[in-house]
């Protein structure tokens, strides 16, 4: 724990002085401006000791900027430095160490061409000194001052492009973390959009079919209730049956977005155990056929081909485009149409069409288009396709085809019984 608490109070230190950077500097310059001027001073001689303080303050002033304006403080440094050697100053101890930490913090802070340049001028500035120090008559002095500075120069130089080389690693990995998180938030974004479309592709199926059947039926019931009262029992029934299946549905889809305690879904019993009930699928279509035919519904259902097995998904999206269609069927077809679901198999997918006999293009529309776009959804997750419109000679067409896997050889047909509802 002390150590984490160190990395912490050490991690926020750092990121204090990153942020006050000129601050941080021009305090670490004034201080240093208290210890070099006076020891400058104290080194040179009684007759230039105020010029020696000024240039001495010259040189180290710059250093307030070192991180702010690299370049130009790295350049601002060399200038005077090359101005007090040219005036005869010689070498000023201490302040000129501050080429040393200019090149440094340029080669650090500033751009390539900068701290190249830096240490190209820092070698032949080594080279001015040695001769000012030794002149010109002391080649072999002179060659082994200029030498000796050049190393130093060089070796600050290294130093600071190893510093700089793990400071761009770590901004680089900062700025992948940073990128990584965006992406994170993308996908959870998307991965909650599709998630939300689905639900309100099966809350409206679910909701949109259950209410049709229920209207249809109360309507039914209501004009037969005084000529035929047993066809108003059955439509009473008809609508118990459908609102208890749609009720079971509901709470089959919220029990999946509702946890409980334990972080598992939550019971649609009341005893406490798990219901699981299978979703719907193709083999379940002759059975809405039959539930839609209960209510009232002139409906047919015609099967070609051999069934095979579909991918996960697959025969629930069949289902659902077979009961949207039959509801929209029921709310804008008319009175007393006739309908055909055809379901075909063929060897590279699976066709489905739901045709009538009813009011076709004159039919009236709620203007929302939820239900044909819930189907075209469907349909494009697993490649395929959705065709709307009126029937050649009056009526209603969905045509729906989704591309298959072909079947391999010894695959079984699909010839389980359906469930009930």
């Amino acid at each position: 724990m002390p150590t984490l608490m160190g990395v912490g109070w050490w991690e926020r230190a750092v990121r204090w002085e990153d942020t006050h950077r000129f601050a941080v500097d021009a305090a670490g310059t004034a201080l240093l401006l208290a210890v070099a001027v006076p020891f400058t001073t104290a080194f040179a001689s009684g007759t230039r000791s105020a010029a020696t303080a000024l240039f001495a303050l010259a040189l180290v002033a710059p250093l307030a900027w070192r991180r702010q304006l690299p370049a130009a403080s790295v350049a601002t440094v060399y200038a005077v430095a090359l101005v007090h050697l040219a005036r005869g100053h010689g070498f000023l101890v201490p302040a000129d160490l501050a080429v040393l930490l200019a090149l440094y913090s340029v080669t650090v802070h500033g751009p390539r061409w900068a701290h190249r340049v830096a240490i190209a001028g820092a070698v032949a500035g080594s080279f001015v000194l040695a001769v000012s120090i030794a002149g010109t008559s002391q080649r072999g002095t002179a060659g082994g001052i200029w030498m000796f500075c050049s190393a130093v120069a060089l070796a600050v130089w290294a130093f600071g492009l190893v510093r700089r080389a793990r400071r761009e690693a770590m901004d680089a990995l900062v700025d992948r973390a940073h990128r990584l998180e965006i992406e994170r938030d993308q996908q959870h974004q998307i991965a909650t959009s599709a998630e939300r479309s689905r639900i309100a592709r099966e809350m409206h199926d679910i909701v949109a079919h259950s209410l049709s059947v229920i209207i249809a039926q109360s309507d039914g019931g209501r004009y037969a209730a005084q000529r035929d009262p047993d066809a108003a029992t059955r439509a009473l029934g008809t609508v118990s049956e459908t609102g208890r299946a749609a009720l079971a549905d509901m709470r089959r889809l919220l029990g999946v977005l509702r946890p409980n305690a334990d972080g598992l879904p939550a019971s649609a019993g009341r005893t406490g155990d798990v219901v699981v009930v299978p979703q719907p699928a193709e083999l379940d279509v002759e059975s809405l056929v039959e539930h839609v035919r209960s209510s009232g519904l002139r409906v047919s259902l015609v099967r070609m081909g051999t069934p095979r097995r579909l991918p996960p998904g697959a025969g629930l999206t069949v289902y659902r485009i077979c009961q949207e269609a039959l509801t929209n069927v029921l709310k804008h077809a008319g009175p007393d149409p006739a309908v055909t679901v055809l379901v075909h198999w063929l060897p590279a997918g699976i066709t489905l069409e739901v045709s009538d006999d009813g009011r076709g293009a004159a039919a009236e529309s709620d203007g929302l288009g939820q239900g044909l776009l819930g189907m075209r959804e469907r349909a494009a997750m697993f490649g395929g396709t959705v065709a709307v419109g009126p029937r050649p000679g009056g009526g209603f067409r969905i045509r729906a085809q989704i591309p298959l896997p072909p079947a391999p050889p010894d695959a079984p047909p699909a010839d389980a019984p359906p469930r009930s509802p």
